[in-house]
């Protein structure tokens, strides 16, 4: 690779969404997403019997890394995969992981 063509930015972009992923309870969140397709903070941290504040602090990550998109309904607010991209990583991400551990 010549470096002289590399584009830093894109880069540092790339490690970003990657810093992003990197905890285990957002990729709980992007999992479930991925099988329900939207949900709200209470069905997210209900489901991973987590508190309210922690599953809204992942999201806010992964929402401000446009990851997670958010739809607002009435008074409740809808979170979902952005786009097919992350659907696709986050498959191999799964598929990657040692099962036998």
């Amino acid at each position: 690779m010549n470096l002289g063509q590399v584009n830093i930015s894109q880069l540092e972009y790339a490690a970003e969404l990657l810093k992003a992923l990197s905890h285990p309870l957002r990729i709980a969140i992007l999992n479930l997403l991925l099988e329900e397709k939207e949900l709200t903070v209470t069905q997210i941290h209900s489901s991973l019997n987590i508190e309210q504040a922690v599953a809204s602090h992942h999201l806010s990550i992964l929402k401000s890394k446009d990851i997670l998109v958010s739809k607002r309904r009435g008074n409740k607010t809808f979170y979902c995969i952005k786009n097919n991209n992350f659907i696709q990583l986050l498959a191999c991400i799964n598929n990657c992981s040692c099962k036998n551990k």
